[in-house]
């Protein structure tokens, strides 16, 4: 579905491509509608339950991407999603958000951008980003492309490390944190294909990863921090070209035969449940034992240290 997917977006020009997604857009808001008619809202316990039926418990770090829309109408909108959420994790768990302040691709974002406003520059990763990112007691990570919102009592140590870093994904990003921290990550109504952010810090961690994620240029911002504080940084963005050869959803049947991965629902959303730690183990090893990776889902041959083209 993945690779079909993607052959279309490749041979359909941009108008219809926008006129399709905004059809999509339209006919999910008038089930919402209806289901609001009717009210066949779903309640902050009905939520309770899909999540701990996703395997959250209280103590847990866990990173949610979320398409809204896809859950149904929810009594309360985002403040119950949310709600729910914190209430599952409970007072030890730590909530993560995606929040970045851009939509499209980086290299079209970092060649307009002159500042990066942490304190107040909108998520547009959808409405629960961005209703979750302005709540009290909220850390939001000073990365310009990818900054990650953060609530729970580690919140300073997911998020402190991103600033200055020339990619997004080291090993002091958010996105290697909730690794480390052995977290969870859900994808609510959205698949890797279009939410496949923590992927790529196995890219970052494989030294002389094969592929030219990167785009060559360096570029240069700045970023305002909460404090005020205005703070020069050098960046580096995602190739276009690479990026377009994606086929993130085509390593789903291998994450959940590993037991990285289960399929569950949240409302009426399609919900992927991964573990993160496992998924960045089990990306390292494949490419190491059969060069599989986004790029080359089928694998290509064993992958070598010597003689392989740095990422940097």
């Amino acid at each position: 579905m993945s690779a079909l997917r993607n052959f279309f977006r490749s041979i359909l020009p941009d108008t219809l491509l926008n006129a399709y997604r905004e059809s999509k857009k339209n006919k999910q808001r008038k089930r919402i509608r209806d289901q609001e008619a009717k009210g066949k809202g779903i309640s902050l316990e009905d939520l309770v339950r899909d999540f701990k039926n996703c395997g959250l418990q209280e103590g847990d770090s866990v990173l949610v991407h979320s398409s809204f829309s896809k859950i149904g109408f929810v009594q309360g909108g985002a403040k119950t999603f949310v709600n729910a959420l914190l209430q599952v994790i409970g007072p030890e768990g730590n909530l993560l958000m995606p929040s970045s302040p851009n939509a499209g691709y980086q290299l079209d974002y970092i060649r307009n951008l002159r500042v990066f406003d942490v304190a107040n520059d909108p998520s547009k990763m959808g409405a629960i980003t961005e209703y979750f990112r302005k709540l009290p007691g909220v850390k939001r990570s000073e990365s310009p492309t990818e900054p990650v919102c953060c609530f729970g009592p580690k919140a300073e140590w997911f998020t402190s490390g991103h600033l200055g870093e020339l990619t997004p994904y080291t090993e002091k990003s958010p996105f290697a944190r909730l690794a480390e921290a052995k977290g969870k990550i859900l994808y609510i109504g959205v698949t890797l294909d279009n939410a496949g952010t923590s992927l790529h810090v196995s890219e970052d961690a494989i030294p002389y990863f094969r592929y030219p994620v990167y785009y060559p240029e360096v570029f240069q911002t700045e970023v305002i921090r909460e404090t005020g504080e205005r703070v020069s940084v050098s960046l580096k963005v995602h190739n276009p070209e690479q990026s377009a050869k994606r086929k993130c959803d085509e390593l789903l049947p291998l994450f959940e035969e590993k037991g990285v991965m289960q399929e569950k629902r949240i409302g009426q959303a399609r919900t992927l449940v991964f573990d993160a730690f496992q998924m960045q183990e089990t990306l390292i090893a494949v490419y190491f034992e059969s060069g599989i990776t986004i790029y080359t889902p089928k694998g290509e041959e064993k992958v070598k240290l010597s003689g392989s083209q740095s990422a940097d």
